[in-house]
């Protein structure tokens, strides 16, 4: 449904997006994930036709974003970060304002608005002035003028920023049952809505698209599996470095009793294991623990985004 080929951005010497390629799926929900300024506003912009790109190209259904950009704007719906609203309106006023400029057939306008109200919970403050409401609401609002004309893709840019919890937790419910019905893009810098809401995470960094894939990927990509062993016993870590599989032996955690929690990595967690426990017997060590642990997607985005 969306091809980005080779997508570049430039504002003036800093390069923001950096000759970026992805496709995304009909009935996807992705999450662009990375640090702040690390080019997913600037991207989400050439998605929407907000922008216009220095080089490469995007389609969505064959059709390109700049070339036919009135024809693409109604196929996307977009929130962007700070949702741009009328806040003198009322919020069932603003809708149907959104709603006529959105080409919707009078006839229909009704009933597309008062969808919006049901799917967005917004019956509460139908007739509240929009700067009267929290910023919870406001992004509700935000939510339904970009949804009003029922596009096939809904595109957010940070939909949970400045939200308390509870807020979040709605958004994101919210995102999950839109991800039945459309193709929907959000990015975010929290990797936890990212895991939670997104069939497939697109890591980017300096403009540049690190990692892809679904949690579960990006995490099977990580350095291999993290070992914990807590061990008791003489010159512990000089041996456990000497052995060819064993990475990046680390202490963790020193015990009272004695023992010293050592975490070490390798291509195998099974061959590391076996290989502890051979060691310990071979000096006489006393192992209380020894327990894998896979890599977090936390664990991921921190190394492919340092730096």
């Amino acid at each position: 449904m969306i091809k980005v080929d080779s997508l570049s951005k430039r504002y003036g010497r800093v390069l923001a997006v950096d000759n970026i390629s992805f496709n995304i799926e009909k009935g996807e929900v992705v999450g662009l994930l990375g640090p702040n300024g690390a080019g997913k506003t600037t991207t989400m912009k050439m998605l929407t036709s907000f922008l216009p790109c220095t080089a490469g190209r995007i389609t969505v259904d064959g059709l390109d974003v700049f070339g036919d950009s009135l024809k693409v704007r109604q196929r996307i719906g977009y929130l962007p970060e700070n949702c741009p609203l009328y806040m003198d309106m009322e919020v069932e006023q603003f809708l149907k304002f959104c709603a006529e400029i959105r080409g919707i057939d009078s006839s229909k306008r009704k009933k597309a608005v008062d969808k919006m109200i049901a799917e967005c919970d917004l019956k509460k403050v139908t007739h509240k002035i929009i700067s009267h409401l929290s910023k919870g609401y406001r992004q509700r609002v935000g939510l339904a003028q970009a949804m009003i004309h029922d596009p096939d893709i809904l595109i957010m840019d940070e939909p949970t920023s400045g939200l308390d919890p509870n807020q979040i937790r709605d958004i994101l419910n919210l995102i999950n049952n839109l991800g039945q019905q459309k193709t929907v893009i959000h990015s975010t810098h929290i990797l936890t809505e990212a895991e939670s809401t997104s069939k497939r995470i697109l890591i980017i960094n300096n403009g540049k698209i690190v990692g892809e894939g679904t949690p579960e990927q990006l995490s099977a990509q990580s350095a291999g599996t993290a070992v914990f062993a807590a061990i008791k016993g003489e010159d512990v870590q000089a041996k456990l470095e000497a052995v060819d599989f064993i990475k990046d032996v680390s202490k963790t955690k020193d015990a009272d009793d004695g023992y010293v929690q050592y975490a070490m990595h390798g291509q195998s967690e099974d061959s590391i294991a076996e290989d502890v426990f051979k060691l310990a017997v071979t000096n006489g060590w006393v192992i209380n623990e020894l327990h894998t642990q896979k890599a977090s997607l936390e664990d991921v985005f921190a190394r492919l985004t340092r730096g």
